[in-house]
């Protein structure tokens, strides 16, 4: 464990920044008042790439910058990283994620931590069990299709986190009004376990594994390089 203190705690540091500033976008959207109009949908999609950007470029280097369990879990599959290191670093990033929704609950303003559960994502009235399954696995597809072709392909393009943080802003236009884009059970798990709001956290686990498993599979068997 000790060779892998490094890589566990940027995991850990990364997503428990990754969800503060997440989580933290929506409750300051939820809250009103002038930051709200910084805000909206718009602004929630901005915090959540620009923050994942900012994030994986710093951590990259150290751990490769995965910050999500459905991203650890594709690259597994994948034969990048081994199923111990991978149990860790999911341990690291859930452990992230529950003290990041910790710091939004108890530091934020109050109206707004309790308007919007902390951050916590729910699907729309109009958006069914399976319906949200897919809509994640679908986000999470490109997500993870971003993160082997910007960061895991030896073809890929050196720019750093910007090309994972792009797909995550542009997923969260597409799907945030519906099931609040998540992609990241860690980032889902956090804030619904802090401010106990469990309803429907299945499909923030189910839909981007699936969609991770997906990418991951079709990246190693055809669009890696051979040998990679």
């Amino acid at each position: 464990m000790s060779q892998n203190l490094r890589p566990l705690t940027a995991e850990f540091v990364g997503t428990l920044l990754f969800v503060f500033l997440g989580a933290g976008s929506v409750v300051a959207f939820a809250g009103g008042g002038p930051a709200a109009g910084a805000t909206g949908a718009v602004g929630v999609a901005l915090a959540h790439g620009v923050g994942m950007a900012i994030i994986v470029s710093m951590t990259m280097s150290i751990s490769g910058g995965h910050i999500n369990p459905a991203v650890t879990t594709g690259l597994w599959i994948a034969n990048k990283i081994d199923g111990k290191l991978a149990l860790q670093y999911i341990l690291a990033q859930l452990l992230g994620a529950l003290v990041g929704a910790a710091l939004v609950k108890g530091i934020l303003p109050r109206p707004g931590v309790t308007l919007a559960l902390g951050g916590t994502p729910h699907l729309a009235g109009d958006v069914t069990f399976l319906q949200g399954v897919w809509i994640e696995a679908a986000l999470t597809f490109f997500l993870v299709s971003a993160v082997f072709g910007t960061a895991i392909s030896p073809e890929a393009p050196r720019i750093g986190g910007f090309g994972i943080g792009l797909a995550i802003f542009v997923d969260a236009l597409v799907g945030g009004n519906l099931t609040g884009a998540m992609m990241n059970p860690a980032r889902a798990f956090g804030p619904a376990l802090i401010n106990v709001s469990l309803n429907g956290q299945a499909v923030y686990w189910i839909g981007p594994l699936i969609g991770a498993a997906v990418a991951a599979a079709l990246w190693k068997a055809v669009l890696l390089p051979r040998g990679q």
